[in-house]
């Protein structure tokens, strides 16, 4: 037998139960843009780092072109490596901010989940498949 908390529920739904049903909807939508944009941040960061590594590859005295917007422009190796350095730092620190907004955000969708399967038990699905 279930415990009561697991049971169908025929509860009705109070404006408070709204209120978390709609915030949990809301984080959800809110973690699934953060993933998204974590995977395209490392995608980029992969793309530099293949970069950095043809830099490395090189002899050393040589000029290589690099595109800022839609424009090429010719710079030393050093000066390239340094910009392709720069871009990682710039965005790990924005995949470390969206790991830690991921993180809150899980927190309070569970948070939510205990409030909401405590009050409707099986008759409300909050688990993605």
């Amino acid at each position: 037998m279930l415990a009561p908390a697991q049971e169908e529920n025929d509860a009705e739904v109070r404006r408070e139960d709204q209120d978390n049903i709609n915030r949990f909807a809301r984080l959800n939508t809110r973690l699934h843009s953060v993933r998204d944009e974590m995977k395209q941040l490392k995608k980029q960061l992969e793309g530099l780092d293949d970069a950095s590594t043809e830099l490395m590859m090189r002899s050393g005295d040589e000029t290589v072109m690099m595109i800022a917007g839609e424009a090429f422009l010719e710079v030393s190796e050093e000066e390239a490596t340094n910009i392709c350095e720069k871009q990682v730092e710039k965005l790990q620190e924005q995949v470390d901010t969206l790991k830690v907004e991921e993180e809150e955000i899980v927190g309070e969708q569970a948070k939510l989940k205990t409030i909401l399967y405590s009050r409707f038990g099986k008759s409300i699905n909050l688990e993605e498949n």
